[in-house]
């Protein structure tokens, strides 16, 4: 925690530049769409789905199906499939509860996304649930190396025109957690996930728990209950 952070009662208060949000999970609820993904995918190869799932989770999917396939030809026909599902698959998305009215709150040139999904669908998936599709958006087509790796989360700093550590990374995963840690971010965990590095780190069950105060000299303050 900084200085620019205090915590009053059970309420962490954040004083920040930017705020950068992962998209599904944190933004979005695509739960029902990802798991008719790699259901789909592990049962056309005989995979464990619960493992693959639970492989999958906050990594691009390109990273996913070539961990489990080698032949390039059908790496490349499924990438392709998963990247139509995503595309189409509206129905099965929700918006997480308090992101729009989150969003919404914070001044349009200080958030971005950060997602390993497809930039183009990710937008589209973005404003089914009724956000408007911020300015900046990295997809995984806009990295070479996505979370873990902090290279995504930097790129959305450095195109907000702002250093990492004066910006709050919004997360679900590990994978995204260590990301935002990474590029020297603070990391609040959204949701029940549970690692070594999400234990660590302050939790929201939704973005109903956060709230949105601007300031005279544009800085953010956020308070998380």
């Amino acid at each position: 925690m900084s200085g620019a952070d205090a915590v009053a009662g059970s309420r962490l208060q954040l004083t920040v530049a930017g705020v950068l949000f992962d998209m599904d999970g944190t933004l979005v609820d695509s739960n029902a769409l990802v798991d008719l993904i790699w259901k789909e995918f592990s049962d056309a190869h005989g995979f464990d789905g619960v493992e693959v799932r639970a492989f999958a989770h906050g990594r691009p999917s390109r990273a996913t199906v070539a961990t489990y396939l080698d032949d390039e030809e059908q790496i490349a026909h499924w990438i392709d499939h998963i990247h139509h599902l995503e595309a189409t698959g509206f129905d099965a998305v929700k918006e997480i509860p308090g992101a729009k009215a989150l969003v919404h709150a914070l001044p349009r040139e200080r958030w971005a996304v950060v997602t390993s999904a497809i930039r183009e669908p990710a937008k589209a998936r973005i404003a089914a649930v009724g956000i408007d599709v911020p300015d900046i958006l990295i997809g995984a087509d806009d990295v070479a190396h996505g979370k873990p790796d902090p290279e995504g989360f930097a790129a959305a700093a450095a195109a907000l025109g702002l250093d990492p550590a004066a910006c709050v990374v919004f997360e679900d995963t590990d994978a995204g957690a260590r990301a935002g840690l990474a590029a020297g971010c603070r990391v609040v965990v959204v949701g029940h996930g549970s690692s070594e590095v999400l234990d660590a780190l302050p939790h929201v069950d939704d973005l109903t728990q956060v709230s949105v105060t601007t300031q005279p000299d544009g800085r953010i303050g956020l308070t998380i209950d």
